[in-house]
């Protein structure tokens, strides 16, 4: 009877050890097979991010020579076959190619330990032990010595072993394969796998809350081994790719491998592979185009609004969408945005762009409030029992406070919480603020969630308060005068307009903070098998006082919305009420002409569907934006028992034309004009009109059977 031998096979470069075995001449190894990473779509199922196939050059243990010097020359050939193909090796070791060695980062204490030479060696050291431990001939030129070091390196550093393959070059062509293939006929170990590779199927929604994967970094690597990364893995970076790597990333398999005379004789599987769970976001492409086209229009035609000719460099801002009933985001648009398909091209240019593209606003933007803050000062007032609906404070424009004076708008006289909260009267609230004290101003900022983190899956900035911790933390001294500043949002205090629509959320739901997310759930890859929902998460219930506390807030906000005189800006006209508040907060307390605009409200009033914010940096009349973000939604999501009716347009075509398709079981054609319609059987037709541009666009098909339209 034959017996089995168990040998114990070193991983290059590792402190453990894995197991193989050989029977009747048979190599039999286990190996990891990746599991294929889950994809995102947004809240209709429209493809955000994909996966494609490559095919990739690797150096496989099982085949590759155990002889240094026959290894040496597989190394060197295959380096040098792909640079002949204009393919790369991506050098990992940090010491230059040439003479005098010299290291090319200042950290550098792995690559000592890797190689197991003391904290003192130097780049010349490391190099003479790489080619004094792997017997790299003198025969080789110095270049070539340095090149078959640097890919040993690698192999070290990438813990080269039977389950762990090294890549010589990604993304190879066709052509480069073939003649790959036929060297590794004569030099072992040369195989061309096929791996999937991350495709951005549209950069233009949500770039910054996707995110992005990359490689694992050596400082990342020792916490990601014990999780079963390797060090060649992909990993997400940013957005939801990080936020959700878990679910993405799937389970990866076990395969045997038996190997007899140097030819894989058999493969049998251990464990299955599990693709990662595709990712349904709970925003609608289609609307966030539609709102990043808002945002965008507003500020690309700013100077047509604009009263204030201090105002002229106004191309910064926000705005943010939520599901009032749920807490879930509907929309985030921040501007100057990029396209994510630009991300790894441009990077340089995008980080050190001098409005910071990079940056979302939405959620790392800090702001004060301004005005919109008043709301969160009048809960105080009114359930502390400060005031009540009726209770009337005065304003005579002037407000005296331990010997400063301060200023209203206007004068108003005698006004209640919901006049203060329609005319935004500073003295009403300078005077509630003062009644009410610091400590209750901080208590309700902090029910409201200002101050923390929302625990919104990508992350955010918890912001912070005006208060005397906040400006003990920061060695500045506070004074009594800074309350009433604080009571209307306008003093030393950041919040991001997120944490805003989060504010305006939990007063359209009468105190019922909801926690927002970007994850509507999770699906089985391929499939419609839903896995997992998110369900809405009650963040915080302020203990009301008696139940209609909120009646003359959510009043004074309907009131506010009246004042919006422009007609096609109105908020008068839309079937129902909206309740808004609006702010423009100072940003430079030494030039009070500097400022922001901010806005905060939710639709409809008295059954609320959305919840909002906005801000403009150095701006004004935000609010203007308001009624084309709730008709967009509309159309999108619908609203107030109107279906939603729009189609996710193709990247780069102008998210506010209106698109006609018809759906037939043939074939379709589709043209685009600038004017004109067309007619017939199974043709349909839209048009667009706008302050700027007009087009028209006709889908024809043999025979028509559905049709969908949307439109501005």
């Amino acid at each position: 009877m034959s017996s089995m031998k168990l040998m114990k096979l070193q991983i290059v470069g590792s402190d453990t050890a894995e197991e193989s075995a050989i029977y009747d001449d048979t190599l039999v190894y286990q190996r990891e097979v990746k599991a294929t990473r889950g994809e995102i779509v947004d809240f209709n199922g429209n493809l955000l991010i994909t996966n494609d196939e490559r095919c990739d050059i690797v150096l496989q243990k099982a085949f590759f020579p155990e002889d240094l010097a026959e290894g040496n020359e597989v190394l060197i050939n295959a380096y040098m076959t792909l640079i002949g193909h204009s393919y790369k090796f991506r050098e990992i070791l940090p010491i230059t190619m040439t003479e005098p060695y010299e290291f090319t980062k200042e950290e550098v204490s792995r690559v000592k330990e890797n190689l197991h030479l003391n904290i003192y060696a130097t780049a010349e050291n490391c190099i003479d032990k790489l080619i004094s431990d792997y017997e790299i001939s003198d025969d080789y030129t110095q270049r070539e010595k340095r090149i078959i070091a640097g890919i040993r390196y690698a192999m070290v550093a990438n813990e080269f072993s039977y389950s762990n393959d090294l890549v010589l070059a990604e993304d190879v062509d066709p052509k480069t394969i073939t003649e790959m293939k036929e060297l590794g006929n004569v030099y072992h170990g040369i195989e061309a796998v096929e791996v999937s590779e991350r495709r951005i199927e549209r950069g233009d929604i949500l770039p910054h809350e996707l995110g992005t994967v990359g490689p694992i970094y050596a400082e990342e690597y020792d916490e990601l081994r014990a999780k079963g990364y390797k060090l060649n893995d992909t990993l997400g970076k940013s957005g939801i790719e990080s936020a959700m790597e878990t679910e993405l990333r799937g389970q990866n398999g076990i395969e045997e491998i038996s190997i007899k005379d140097g030819a894989v004789s058999n493969v049998k599987t251990i464990s299955d592979t599990n693709s990662g769970s595709t990712i349904k976001l709970t925003v609608d492409g289609t609307y966030q185009l539609r709102l990043q086209g808002i945002l965008d229009n507003f500020l690309a035609n700013f100077q047509n609004i604009n009263t204030n000719w201090h105002l002229t460099n106004v191309h910064k801002g926000a705005i943010v969408v939520l599901d009032a009933k749920t807490g879930a985001v509907k929309g985030m648009a921040t501007a100057p945005t990029y396209n994510l398909k630009d991300y790894a091209i441009n990077y340089d240019d995008l980080l050190n762009d001098e409005d910071s593209p990079l940056l979302n606003r939405c959620t790392f933007g800090l702001y004060r409030p301004g005005s919109t803050f008043k709301t969160v000062t009048a809960t105080a007032g009114l359930n502390e029992g400060i005031v009540d609906a009726g209770t009337a404070l005065y304003c005579g424009q002037l407000y005296n406070f331990h010997g400063s004076t301060f200023s209203c708008t206007g004068t108003h006289g005698y006004l209640s919480t919901r006049r203060a909260i329609q005319v935004s009267c500073n003295c009403y609230f300078y005077e509630l603020s003062s009644r009410l004290g610091i400590d209750n101003i901080t208590k309700y900022s902090q029910l409201y969630g200002l101050g923390s983190h929302t625990g919104i899956e990508t992350g955010d900035e918890a912001g912070f308060l005006c208060n005397p911790e906040t400006f003990a933390e920061r060695g500045q001294p506070w004074y009594v005068g800074f309350v009433i500043q604080a009571g209307i949002g306008n003093y030393d205090c950041g919040m991001t307009p997120l944490q805003m629509a989060v504010v305006a959320n939990t007063i359209a739901n009468r105190g019922v903070r909801y926690k927002p997310y970007l994850v509507d759930g999770l699906y089985k890859y391929g499939t419609n098998e839903l896995i997992y929902k998110t369900q809405p998460t009650v963040a915080e219930k302020i203990d009301l006082a008696y139940d209609y506390l909120y009646d003359p807030i959510i009043s004074g906000m309907i009131d506010a919305s009246h004042n919006v005189p422009v007609y096609r800006y109105s908020l008068s006209n839309l079937g129902f009420d909206v309740a808004i508040k609006t702010g423009t907060p100072q940003t430079d307390q030494n030039d009070l002409s500097k400022q922001n605009s901010f806005f905060i409200g939710f639709a409809p009033a008295d059954d609320p569907e959305i919840a909002f914010a906005g801000v403009i940096e150095g701006g004004e009349y935000s609010k203007y934006m308001i009624r084309d973000i709730i008709l967009e939604y509309q159309k999108c999501y619908g609203l107030n028992g109107v279906e939603p009716t729009a189609i996710l347009p193709d990247e780069g075509a102008d998210p506010f034309a209106q698109v006609t398709t018809t759906t037939t079981g043939t074939s379709t054609s589709t043209t685009g004009t600038g004017t004109g319609t067309s007619s017939g059987t199974g043709t349909s037709t839209g048009t667009r009109t706008g302050s700027q541009t007009s087009s028209s666009y006709s889908t024809t098909t043999s025979s028509g059977t559905t049709t969908a339209t949307t439109a501005r």
